[in-house]
C-alpha cells in the first residue's frame, strides 16, 4: 500500500483530572502527556517498529510535542523519560521553555542514533479546536511507525468526566482500531491510578 497509515479521531471521554491538577500543582497538559505515553508503553502493538526493514520493539520512549514558540512558530521539545510523575512534569515544562526560547528548530533528534529516534512519538495539542479529523505529517507515508497523538478542547461531559478530541495515526500493520480502543482505556485507567 502507499499509506500503512491508520489515523483515527475520536472523542475521548476521561476522568475530569484537571481539579486534581490544580490542587497538586500539576498542569494538566503534562499530567495528560504522561497518561498517554504510559499507555503506549503498556500496549504492546503501539511499541513495535521498522528500522531497515526489520520489526523491532522499543523499551522505552524519549516524550516529544510539540510547542508554539515567542514568535508564534512551531518547534519541538524532548526530554528524558521518568517514571516519576512530578519529574516528568517539571522535565516536561523545562523542555516547553527551552524550545519555547529558541528561534530555530530544535534540532536534537539529529544527535540521536537512527533506533533511538524511533523511540520516540509525536504528540501534538490543539487546545483551542474541538477538531473532528487531523491528517499528521509522516517522514514516510509507506513506514509510518512512530505513532502520532493530538488531543484538543476539553469540554465538561457531566459526572466528573471530560472529553477531548483524540486522535491516533499509527502503522496498521501494528495497530487496528481494536488496539487504539485499548489505548483510550488505558489512558482513563493511568489518570485514575494517578488520582488514587
Amino acid at each position: 500500500m502507499d499509506s500503512a497509515a491508520v489515523n483515527l479521531c475520536f472523542p475521548l471521554e476521561l476522568p475530569d483530572f484537571r481539579p486534581w491538577c490544580k490542587q497538586q500543582g500539576l498542569a494538566p497538559f503534562h499530567v495528560l502527556l504522561c497518561a498517554v505515553l504510559r499507555s503506549v508503553l503498556k500496549i504492546e502493538n503501539f511499541r513495535w517498529r521498522l528500522l531497515d526493514g526489520e520489526v523491532f520493539r522499543i523499551d522505552r520512549l524519549r516524550p516529544s510535542f510539540t510547542v508554539v514558540n515567542h514568535h508564534n512558530d512551531l518547534n519541538f521539545a524532548q526530554f528524558a523519560w521518568t517514571d516519576d510523575l512530578r519529574e516528568f512534569v517539571t522535565r516536561g515544562i523545562a523542555a516547553r521553555e527551552e524550545a519555547g526560547a529558541m528561534t530555530e528548530l530544535n534540532a536534537t533528534y539529529r544527535t540521536m542514533s537512527a533506533r533511538e529516534a524511533k523511540e520516540q512519538v509525536f504528540v501534538t495539542c490543539i487546545p483551542w479546536l474541538a477538531f473532528t479529523s487531523i491528517q499528521h505529517p509522516s517522514i514516510s507515508l509507506a513506514h509510518p511507525d512512530i505513532p502520532s497523538f493530538a488531543w484538543g478542547k476539553f469540554r465538561d461531559a457531566g459526572g466528573g468526566r471530560l472529553e477531548l478530541p483524540f486522535s491516533v495515526q499509527a502503522h496498521h500493520g501494528f495497530v487496528d482500531g481494536f488496539h487504539i480502543h485499548q489505548l483510550a482505556q488505558q489512558v482513563a485507567a493511568e489518570l485514575e491510578a494517578m488520582m488514587a
